[in-house]
């Protein structure tokens, strides 16, 4: 028999002495080896965040569309700023409040300023990323909710109130439903442990949003200026509409928070329910009047992403299907209701995210199933009632709270521009410019991207 050399023996046992007294050390209760941070896992989430972030400027096109053209750039402001006030305030408290460990409802202030909040793994929330990936994404989410709401005041409220509004609400109401929902770090959040499932924001975004949206409505009363309210530019929204729906991907496949299956399985059932979605609401209008509209579809887009999004990591593709052909028909006449309920949300927000949004959460309870994600449940009744708690919860608060917020602003600010203003529009009377030339010389034609004022 040959001998090995003497060199390979000693090697060989070295690192078999090692690996042995590795494990031996780890199993004594010594601390596991540091996690290690998965490039694949980094790159989707910081192109997921990126993917959300798009999302904000594409409800601006979505919104500004359906304006009057002299309000097109009051709309596209509401978006972009809260862009900045609500990255300032994620980044110096939100953040913590939202997922630092504190208690049931509201997180503490141990990642205030974002100390302690870097680029190394964090346990919790990013295993596999660094924690400041996962700070960013969800700041993505922070960001759009509350421009959700500037839909529904529209062409009316003081840009300087609403500023402020948008200020107080992402701290007052997004950030507490965000630990109740998604907090885990330490004691979790209410509706964590009660089991409620929101893989992506039905109740942290759409609901709140939806239902803050209608109570804003009802403080600031309709609109003056009754004149022709009509879109003024609907290829814009329906720009809007696709950047929205290619965002859309992030928003509910990110929400994996990894580069895995789990992210397709998402991302497949979020396009599956847009589609069948627009599909369902095209169908309704041409048996309503007669004629497929454009908004119709786009509106119909954008419900079915809303519906998908609490369900999206936990159901198949034909619960896809199905949430996204229910959805429709509900919120086309969701929104009929206000014409005979009086009150005017100038953008539908409440019939579409409200709406929309609690649908998708107690279909979730109806459509869940663990052979997509083995961390959330089977479709069961009790599993149904957990979600209309979790709706319930969301409904409730954002309700209080924002009507609180809301009238304190109303009587110290005032929420709405005068008579005159609101005749003149908002770009002109807030920010002292036109989107576009015709608008601020006050002559009538057509628009530079082809709408009529």
């Amino acid at each position: 028999m040959t001998k090995q050399p003497l060199r390979t023996i000693t090697t060989t046992t070295l690192v078999s002495l090692l690996a042995a007294l590795s494990v031996n050390a780890y199993a004594q209760g010594s601390a596991p080896p540091p996690a290690k941070i998965d490039t694949g896992d980094t790159a989707w989430m910081l192109t997921s965040s990126a993917l959300v972030l798009l999302m904000t400027p594409a409800l601006a096109l979505f919104y500004g569309g359906m304006v009057r053209a002299k309000n097109i750039l009051n709309m596209l402001m509401k978006s972009f700023i809260a862009m900045s006030v609500v990255t300032v305030l994620w980044v110096i408290v939100g953040y913590s409040l939202a997922f630092a460990q504190g208690t049931p409802f509201i997180g503490g202030l141990s990642w205030l300023g974002l100390k302690g909040v870097g680029l190394d793994p964090q346990a919790t929330y990013a295993a596999t990323f660094p924690h400041q990936a996962h700070m960013v994404y969800q700041l993505m989410f922070a960001i759009i909710t509350p421009a959700l709401i500037s839909g529904a005041i529209a062409e009316r409220m003081k840009f300087s109130t609403y500023v402020v509004f948008i200020a107080i609400w992402s701290i007052v109401v997004y950030t507490p439903l965000a630990h109740m929902v998604w907090g885990l770090e330490g004691t979790k959040g209410f509706l964590a442990e009660k089991g409620a499932l929101d893989f992506a924001g039905g109740t942290v975004v759409h609901i709140s949003s939806g239902i803050s949206a209608l109570v804003m409505v009802i403080l600031l009363g309709k609109r003056k200026d009754t004149s022709d309210s009509r879109p003024h530019n609907l290829p814009m929204t329906l720009i809007g509409t696709g950047l929205l729906w290619f965002g859309w991907f992030g928003f509910n496949g990110g929400s994996a928070s990894a580069s895995n299956g789990l992210a397709a399985s998402a991302f497949v059932v979020t396009h599956i329910a847009a589609a069948t979605a627009a599909l369902s609401w095209v169908i309704v209008e041409w048996i309503a009047y007669k004629k497929p509209t454009a908004l119709g579809f786009a509106s119909g887009a954008v419900a079915g992403l809303v519906a998908i999004t609490p369900a999206s990591g936990y159901v198949g593709t034909t619960a896809a299907l199905i949430i996204g052909a229910v959805v429709s028909p509900v919120c086309f006449n969701a929104i009929k209701l206000k014409s005979k309920l009086g009150y005017d949300d100038t953008l539908d927000v409440f019939g579409v995210h409200g709406v929309g949004g609690t649908l998708g959460a107690l279909l979730t309870g109806l459509l869940c199933s663990k052979a997509i994600n083995s961390t959330g449940a089977d479709a069961s009744a009790t599993q149904f009632g957990i979600q209309a708690l979790g709706a319930g919860v969301a409904i409730g608060y954002s309700a209080i709270m924002t009507f609180i917020i809301g009238s304190v602003l109303k009587v110290t600010m005032g929420l709405r521009v005068t008579e005159e203003d609101e005749i003149v529009g908002l770009d002109l009377s807030e920010h002292g410019e036109a989107g576009y030339a015709e608008v601020g010389s006050g002559e009538e034609g057509h628009s530079a991207f082809g709408g009529v004022h």
